[in-house]
């Protein structure tokens, strides 16, 4: 049931810090005014700090259940390609229901961590052997049907993935479950558009896997058929993950992969270009002119040995990020933003590189709320979703930090970001609104119980 309204003692809002706020929200579950200075009057009080819900702009649910099979060194060099390989093994037996449940825990631990919308980069689309359910969006809905039982907003990201490497080569076995042509794949996405237009909480975009997967024909067929059917929505790219991903793009066309896209692909604010961690710092300045958002995935990124995204560069040409969990080894906003400082420190052995603002402001330049307040806008923007502040016209999207917390008593203003992000790994996260509606109440999601029975289940299915 959507809340009408909800007073905060005190709340992150657009301009900064405010005291006694008073939220009013709209019965189709977008904020109607942000009053701060107010009395509660009969509003509920949230019993804690308000925050914008954390946007995670780069998710693929099935990864979930595979999370710590590919932890054991193999007779050779391990990298991101044998990993690849357990993932392989691991999607070729996947049923719908399967698929469903693991998506429906993994967005109840989203929820409970601070995300209050997903973008699903969504490339699992048939049945084992390759043939098309006869429903072709099957997997997509059940996906959505996911993220709707457990409350959370989510942007659906069809993949198109039609090559195993770059200049059209044949796919591999393990890739069969995940191929369309352009038409198919724009039949399926047109599809997903048509029934969930209108719904507030569900937006369709599109993800053409990566440069690897996808010849310079299908990209441009692809992005022509989505501007007939929404013009606006957003468009994510796996661009520059590994050195040999580099390496094969100029063996295929001279250029690098930011190069030849940027080059190639009229790449704007609706793009996300995901794991840009193979970039140069030119690169990195010419894809914040763009007006793309690059997608940061911190612990998959050291997980799987990608590299470390020249973040200080990125953010001094004024470029926009947001974070995602990816492969879900960490189900954590908290661990993405500290590991995405933590990445610069170990490369530059310096401290505190992505502070916004001048260094002579009142106590320095803060590094936890640049990453938070940066993560939220750009994370929005990737997900093509108004969230990710609390004003009106936006959702009702909202944490309730518990201030108590040993890490986080006496913190106030950016001294409570610093301390969130850096200070302690113990979640402070005690409810959650997505859309005005609660999800999470006390730290508990309605529906865990009977949520995680069902992963469960499907888990030993598939271990047994």
């Amino acid at each position: 049931m959507t809340e009408s309204s909800v007073f905060a003692e005190r709340a992150l809002l657009p301009d900064g810090w405010a005291r006694d706020v008073l939220f009013e929200i709209a019965p189709d579950g977008a904020l109607a005014a942000v009053t701060s200075g107010a009395a509660p009057g009969a509003a509920p009080r949230a019993g804690g700090v308000v925050l914008p819900g954390m946007p995670n702009l780069h998710s693929h649910a099935f990864q979930r259940a595979m999370a710590g099979l590919a932890e054991r060194a193999g007779p050779g060099e391990d990298s991101f390609w044998t990993w690849r390989e357990v993932m392989y093994g691991f999607v070729a037996r996947l049923t719908p229901e399967q698929v469903e449940a693991i998506a429906a825990q993994l967005y109840v631990e989203m929820l409970k961590a601070g995300y209050t919308a997903v973008g699903e980069f969504h490339y699992l689309h048939h049945d084992p052997d390759g043939s098309p359910y006869a429903d072709l969006a099957e997997m997509s809905r059940r996906v959505i049907a996911a993220a709707r039982a457990t409350g959370i907003g989510i942007t659906q990201l069809p993949v198109l993935y039609g090559h195993g490497d770059f200049g059209g080569q044949a796919a591999g076995d393990g890739q069969r479950r995940f191929l369309n042509d352009p038409d198919r794949f724009l039949k399926l996405v047109e599809g997903l558009i048509e029934e969930y237009r209108g719904d507030p909480n569900v937006r369709v975009g599109i993800a053409p896997h990566s440069l690897r997967a996808v010849t310079p024909e299908t990209l441009a067929a692809a992005l022509a058929g989505l501007d007939a059917l929404d013009a606006g929505a957003p468009v994510h790219i796996h661009i520059a993950e590994q050195h040999g991903e580099v390496r094969d793009c100029i063996a295929w066309c001279g250029l690098r992969p930011v190069e030849w896209l940027l080059q190639n692909a009229a790449v704007g604010p609706r793009w996300c270009l995901v794991h840009a961690t193979q970039v140069t710092e030119e690169e990195a300045r010419r894809l914040a002119q763009s007006g793309a958002v690059a997608g940061l995935c911190p612990t998959t990124e050291a997980n799987l040995g990608d590299g470390v995204f020249p973040a200080p560069a990125y953010l001094a040409a004024g470029g926009a990020f947001g974070i995602g969990s990816d492969s879900h080894i960490s189900v954590s906003p908290i661990e993405e933003l500290r590991w995405l400082e933590y990445g610069q420190r170990l490369t530059s052995r310096r401290r505190n590189l992505l502070a916004r603002g001048p260094e002579d402001v009142p106590g320095g330049a803060s590094v936890g709320a640049r990453l938070f307040e940066d993560a939220l806008a750009g994370g929005a923007q990737a997900l093509g979703r108004p969230i990710g502040r609390l004003a009106p016209g936006a959702r009702a999207d909202l944490l309730v930090i518990d201030p108590e917390r040993p890490n986080l008593t006496g913190r106030t203003g950016a001294l409570f970001l610093d301390a969130l992000v850096f200070a302690g790994n113990d979640n402070p996260v005690t409810g959650v609104m997505v859309g005005g509606d609660w999800v999470v109440r006390e730290g508990r999601h309605a529906r865990e119980v009977e949520i995680l029975a069902t992963y469960k289940s499907a888990v030993a299915e598939l271990t047994g």
